[in-house]
């Protein structure tokens, strides 16, 4: 079975947003009932901030629907669920005012991560300046005392196969093995 890109975050807004029971958000996500259940709880996933399933195209509103009436009913993803995260739009892209501050978090976190990626690829992934990833990198940003390292697709900067394809490439260029840096 096909899992969403990001099974917890789309457990959270399917905890949030619906009456599902544990057992359909569990079968969906390939997750334990009882992980669902501690995500509702609060005991897991804490921070993760819920992806909405239906704007990403992995489920119809239909099917949610249909699931909420029928408990034995099961979700399914939709067939062209990965096919539009694979897209990449051409040229500038916008960033809302209350995301920019975030950037510098997202870079701190690449550069801690997965130090191989190089800046263009930082560039291009997040929608940030040259001297702005210099700046985090040698400690000369005005905000730097209070820069934590945050994960980019959790702030919402980037896709997770937009991140995997940068890391993925960035390993190869390195000659870093796949499995060394992600343990």
């Amino acid at each position: 079975m096909v899992l969403p890109l990001m099974p917890k975050a789309t457990a959270v807004w399917l905890i949030e947003n619906t009456t599902l029971s544990f057992d359909q958000i569990g079968e969906f996500c390939g997750m334990h009932p009882l992980e669902v259940q501690g995500i509702a709880d609060g005991e897991v996933a804490i921070g993760i901030i819920g992806v909405d399933p239906v704007a990403n195209g992995q489920l119809s509103a239909e099917n949610i629907k249909y699931a909420e009436a029928d408990p034995k009913a099961r979700l399914t993803m939709m067939e062209d669920a990965h096919k539009h995260l694979t897209k990449k739009t051409k040229g500038a892209r916008y960033t809302p005012v209350s995301r920019r501050q975030d950037k510098p978090d997202a870079i701190a976190w690449l550069l801690k991560n997965h130090p191989y990626i190089t800046d263009a690829q930082i560039v291009s992934l997040i929608g940030t300046t040259k001297n702005t990833i210099n700046a985090v990198r040698g400690k000369g940003h005005w905000n730097s005392s209070n820069i934590k390292p945050k994960d980019p697709v959790l702030l919402g900067l980037c896709t997770q196969t937009h991140l995997d394809d940068a890391i993925a490439k960035g390993q190869r260029a390195s000659g870093t093995p796949p499995k060394a840096q992600n343990a």
